[in-house]
């Protein structure tokens, strides 16, 4: 008997999918937006279960209808026979992707759909199936797209991503289809047939290593799976699949001994321990050698000196484009490539163009691929010597890296000694405030404070005093208009600086420099080449983390000091959601309030740290306050589209960066392009009666409001700006955002789905 089925895929990934299922016998093949339709026997359906390196999920289609209301949904989902499908007493889960005007919220849709399923048991046996998130029985799967709905039962069950031997991926892990999909698309199955080598110089949990050995010893990546949506379903054809797995496990006795020379090297020892045990988990410790390693002596051992492919996945930068020396790295890979690996293959995914151009060598038709949200070239050439050539601009790079704060302020400071100086227009000025902002603070209890912004044209500094056990001062500095003579900008922030310690009483040691440029690539939102030190410092009743030296803000955005205090005023008995969480200030204000519980969501495992060294520093406790490191947006589609666990807050706090590094339209996120995109995901995941509260930095932003009509939305911006912001009151924009019409959630009452 003939279906139809439908394979999802990673974006990018599809055309990869189709030739993949053509390869493993399946006909009536389409390749389609998402993923890859075809039409056959539930066996060929198990067949790609088992072996589709790429695919996601693997779907029955069982109806399609018309959905233009929510009665609309329900009526079409109990047109099917459930009992044909489950126990009246089994288990079961929805996912529901999609919105539209009937259906406003995809976890309202999931709850009709719940319900259309449970009723029609009801009413037939007296019993119900119950919902589980925990290898339900059955998982339905819904799509709604133009007031349509198609129903699918999901055979996978869980993404096919999950191969079953990963025991910790790391903290930004490439998820296996991905890795596979780069290894089929340079050509790994020839070159391992043929007896080439095959290195990872960074290879993190494991993840390029373990599939590189999969693809050439015939294993099938679902083999170590125990868990597929079909194993509980009334239609399962259980010798049809123990066939396959019996011919899967022959396949591997027969293809182990195929597997050529495999390494991976990384410089963490904490990770390496980590691949190995991934390594052993998919018992291929006899084939794959982890070591540690960095990119300085990585080279080809043993016989993997004649050929083979080195495929790596390197770091891209965090937060929109941070500068961690990565131009550096890239440059040594090339270095290494050239003098190392002569006559390789190389295939690397590249998530930042400009720093893949620092390698040296030029690839032929790169791949865009998705690695998660993040837009990617999958970079592809032939280690031929004299082919490299030595990029623009490295050598600016790399003096340009050794100029930072500390040396303007020696510089300074011999300026002081000299009794050159004469910034009399700015040591009046910094008297003054001083005299008036200064005394405001003491006044208000404020530790943390902007002194002085730009106040006079020719000094074109923003001065921040940090208050703690000692008296710090930030100084950051403004680039100067075009047209202005560079050398007399130098000697005006000489000139500022060299006044400040007289004026200000502190010691050099406590000024620190950050000097502002618009910067291009991978330079923006950077931080230093070190570290540097903390310093703890209080802001209301809250002790915080602020580092003044190693990033380019500190960690504490004095701005949003009004913003921060009116969610800890609104967070008593919320569950408060923090997205592009920074450091966490934000969510230490809302535990503070009196939230239930919180979560913060950013991209960095740098400043998740942050936030929890705050969280504890405030003590407060760890178990009620969730950390998750992931691309926003790509975690908004997870949560509210496929999630087996609803979310839902009663408050939410979301500001989110300007624009990102990459210099492409598509891929990036802009926030004056994106924002009302973003807002609407964001509104997904608020309870009725709850409060979305948006800002920017962007000081040109404009909010969309005619496109966000079905929200009530209140500009906060004048009530959120602090005193001694008054300067510059586009420093910051704050909206509130509520719901303005009825949702769903009131009328059918919160469920669970």
């Amino acid at each position: 008997m003939l279906h139809r089925f439908f394979v999802t895929a990673g974006k990018g990934l599809t055309a990869l999918l189709r030739d993949e299922l053509v390869g493993l016998g399946l006909t009536e093949v389409v390749e389609k937006s998402g993923g890859v339709y075809f039409d056959g026997s539930l066996q060929q359906a198990y067949r790609a279960c088992l072996w589709s390196r790429i695919g996601n999920r693997v779907l029955l289609q069982l109806d399609s209808f018309p959905c233009t209301t929510a009665d609309a949904l329900y009526q079409g989902i109990r047109q099917t026979d459930w009992a044909k499908h489950m126990e009246s007493n089994g288990s079961f889960l929805v996912r529901f992707l999609g919105t539209d005007p009937a259906i406003r919220n995809s976890h309202f849709g999931a709850l009709r759909v719940k319900d259309a399923i449970v009723d029609q048991f009801r009413e037939s046996s007296g019993e119900r199936p119950s919902v589980s998130t925990e290898k339900p029985d059955l998982q339905v799967y819904v799509r709604l797209f133009r007031s349509k709905v198609a129903l699918y039962l999901d055979l996978s069950g869980d993404s096919l991503h999950k191969r079953g031997y990963r025991s910790w991926g790391g903290h930004a892990p490439l998820k296996e289809n991905l890795a596979a999909a780069i290894l089929i698309k340079a050509k790994w199955p020839s070159i391992g047939a043929k007896g080439g080598g095959f290195i990872d110089p960074m290879c993190g949990s494991g993840t390029l290593p373990i599939e590189a050995a999969m693809i050439a010893g015939d294993i099938a990546p679902g083999l170590q799976r125990r868990y597929f949506g079909f194993l509980g379903w009334k239609g399962h054809d259980t010798e049809t699949w123990e066939s396959l797995i019996a011919d899967a496990i022959a396949r591997k006795q027969a293809g182990m001994s195929k597997i050529p020379e495999i390494r991976g090297y990384d410089t963490s020892q904490g990770i390496i321990k980590y691949a190995v045990e991934n390594v052993r988990n998919a018992g291929l410790q006899d084939f794959i050698r982890i070591e540690k390693c960095g990119i300085s002596t990585a080279a080809p051992h043993g016989s993997q000196n004649q050929f083979g492919l080195l495929a790596v996945n390197p770091p891209y930068g965090e937060r929109m484009g941070a500068d961690q020396g990565l131009e550096a790295l890239y440059f040594e890979f090339g270095q290494v490539l050239k003098s190392r690996f002569e006559g390789w293959k190389v295939a690397m995914l590249a998530g930042n163009a400009e720093l893949g151009f620092r390698i040296g060598i030029r690839s032929s038709r790169p791949a865009t691929f998705y690695n998660g949200a993040i837009e990617c070239r999958l970079l592809q050439f032939d280690v031929v010597a004299d082919r490299f050539f030595v990029p623009k601009n490295q050598d600016t790079v790399r003096e340009n890296r050794e100029i930072g704060g500390d040396s303007f302020i020696d510089r300074a400071r011999h300026l002081a000694a000299s009794g050159e100086s004469v910034a009399e227009s700015l040591i009046n000025r910094l008297r003054k405030n001083l005299r008036n902002i200064g005394r405001w603070a003491d006044r208000q209890g404020i530790a943390c404070y902007r002194l002085y912004d730009a106040d006079i044209p020719e000094y074109s500094l923003a001065i921040d005093l940090y208050r703690g056990k000692s008296c710090w001062v930030h100084v950051q500095e403004y680039q100067a208009p075009r047209g202005i003579d560079p050398a007399k900008a130098e000697r005006r922030l000489l000139e500022g600086l060299a006044v400040l310690p007289s004026v200000l009483k502190v010691e050099w040691k406590d000024l620190f420099l950050k000097v502002r440029r618009v910067q291009k690539g991978v330079q923006q939102y950077g931080r230093s080449e070190f570290q540097g030190e903390f310093h703890e410092v209080r802001e209301a009743n809250y002790r915080f983390r602020v580092n003044l030296e190693g990033y380019l803000d500190t960690g504490l955005f004095l701005d949003h000091r009004i913003t921060r205090g009116y969610i800890g005023q609104h967070a008593r008995g919320c569950r408060f959601l923090n997205l592009f969480g920074y450091t966490g200030s934000a969510t230490v204000y809302a535990a503070g309030g009196g939230a239930t519980a919180t979560t913060t969501v950013d991209l960095s495992r740098t400043y998740l740290d942050w936030t929890r060294r705050n969280l504890a520093l405030n003590e407060f406790d760890s178990r009620r306050h969730e950390l998750v490191q992931a691309d926003v947006v790509a975690w908004l589609d997870q949560v509210s589209g496929e999630t087996a666990e609803p979310r839902c807050y009663d408050l939410i706090f979301v500001d989110p960066p300007t624009f990102s590094n990459s210099k492409r339209m598509e891929g990036t996120f802009d926030v004056q392009r994106d924002h009302v995109g973003l807002i609407k995901k964001v509104v997904r995941l608020l309870a009725p009666g709850g409060m979305l509260i948006f800002s920017t930095n962007h000081r040109k932003f404009r909010l969309e409001q005619n496109l966000l009509q079905d929200f009530s939305v209140v500009d906060i911006s004048r009530r959120t700006l602090p005193r001694d912001f008054e300067r510059n009151p586009r420093i910051h924009s704050v909206w509130e955002i509520c719901h303005v019409r009825s949702n769903p959630w009131e009328k059918e009452g919160r469920r669970d789905t």
